[in-house]
């Protein structure tokens, strides 16, 4: 009767998408990323011309490709912090489903690019590494059954996730690509831990990758030339490690100036896994201060937001991602100044590379979907039998 009188009462619209996203968003996060990919282009500049200049190509050929590749992994990166948990789980398995079986192709129809290691898919005007996009399909995969392990009643999940890690890490190591295959094994580490993983048996599975890496020692040339030449004190100057280290040495805290630096000229790789040595070449200790904090910030911001977060599934995928992140930052840099042995892996926004760029915006998009403020009480609360619920700034 209400009705006929008065009308149906309007449909109550919830609040659109966009501000709700910005409200909601870690914005300093984004920006971090943003500096470090900012940051990359300008390394771009100076690293990358020599090298179009040796293959004939514009001078600016390489950067306007980054520039590019960048630009669609911002937007992927924003499309998907847009997304809800449940959504970002979804993209998760069927990304990590079509990376898996590009991966277990690549011996029948990847090519090498006369690198040594079978890890790109030729598509004549751009190459496809699909090691990038398993990454963060495994982590957020491996967290989903992690977390529905704990579950009354729920599946072994946590064994499943390990055997899929495991398979994993076998196809990487066939390629060869070690550095992949230690990253995928560091994410399932970091997320059993926080799921509540005994020490004594992390202990037992360090012990294992030990056993794994002297037998990969023994059986793979690849493997082991790289070992050597980290174990060997006497560095040749005209390796990549070689110059990189007396590029670093040359810079200092300022630099030598910009445009100035010598290392770029020498290196193939100075655009891609040694980019870190030009940036401390020509800008000094200073600018590799910065990026460092940035991935720092970017690594500890996430992981702060993310242990006041209550759902299992979104802590772990979270910690797993930032984590990963970070390490694959320590990493790059780390074999730079020889404190670890050689790896082919990019540094996360700065180096040129297209798969890279937009796996990583994909896995950063994951996690600000993650660390978005929601409603809540926090897990402080819950532990302590409390129901308040309390938004997250």
């Amino acid at each position: 009767m209400t009705e006929m009188v008065y009308g149906a009462l309007p449909a109550q619209e919830g609040e659109p998408i966009l501000p709700k996203w910005w409200r909601t968003l870690d914005k300093w996060t984004m920006t971090f990323i943003l500096t470090l990919f900012i940051v990359g282009l300008l390394l771009g500049l100076a690293a990358s011309v020599p090298l179009a200049s040796r293959n004939g190509l514009d001078n600016f050929h390489y950067v306007q490709r980054q520039a590019f590749f960048g630009g669609a992994a911002m937007v992927a990166m924003v499309l998907t912090s847009m997304m809800s948990p449940q959504m970002v789980r979804r993209l998760a398995v069927i990304g990590f489903a079509l990376a898996f079986v590009a991966l277990a192709l690549l011996p029948i129809f990847g090519t090498d690019f006369g690198k040594g290691a079978v890890r790109w898919y030729s598509l004549g005007f751009a190459s496809f590494q699909p090691s990038e996009f398993l990454k963060p399909g495994f982590i957020v995969l491996a967290a989903w059954m992690i977390a529905a392990s704990q579950q009354i009643y729920g599946p072994p999940g946590t064994l499943l996730s390990f055997g899929l890690c495991v398979s994993v890490v076998l196809l990487l190591v066939m390629q060869p690509d070690f550095g992949q295959a230690c990253l995928i094994l560091f994410s399932w580490g970091v997320m059993y831990f926080v799921a509540g993983a005994p020490m004594l048996l992390l202990l037992i599975m360090a012990g294992i990758v030990v056993f794994g890496g002297t037998i990969a020692y023994s059986n793979s040339e690849h493997f082991a030339r790289r070992i050597d030449g980290f174990l060997n004190p006497d560095l040749d100057p005209t390796t990549q490690l070689g110059y990189a280290t007396n590029a670093i040495r040359e810079g200092g805290l300022f630099g030598v100036g910009v445009g100035e630096g010598q290392v770029k000229w020498s290196l193939p790789d100075a655009h891609t896994d040694f980019i870190i040595a030009v940036a401390a070449e020509e800008y000094g200790l200073i600018l590799v201060s910065i990026i460092i904090l940035l991935y720092g910030m970017i690594v500890v911001r996430s992981l702060f937001r993310l242990m006041r977060e209550r759902d299992t599934f979104v802590r772990l995928a979270g910690a797993g991602l930032a984590c990963s992140f970070g390490v694959q930052a320590m990493i790059n840099m780390g074999v730079a100044v020889r404190l670890l042995p050689a790896k082919g892996m990019t540094l996360p926004f700065v180096s040129y590379g297209g798969s890279s760029l937009i796996a990583g915006g994909i896995a950063m998009g994951m996690l600000l979907a993650f660390t978005r403020s929601r409603p809540q009480g926090e897990i402080a609360d819950a532990l302590r039998g409390q129901g308040r619920v309390r938004p997250r700034g």
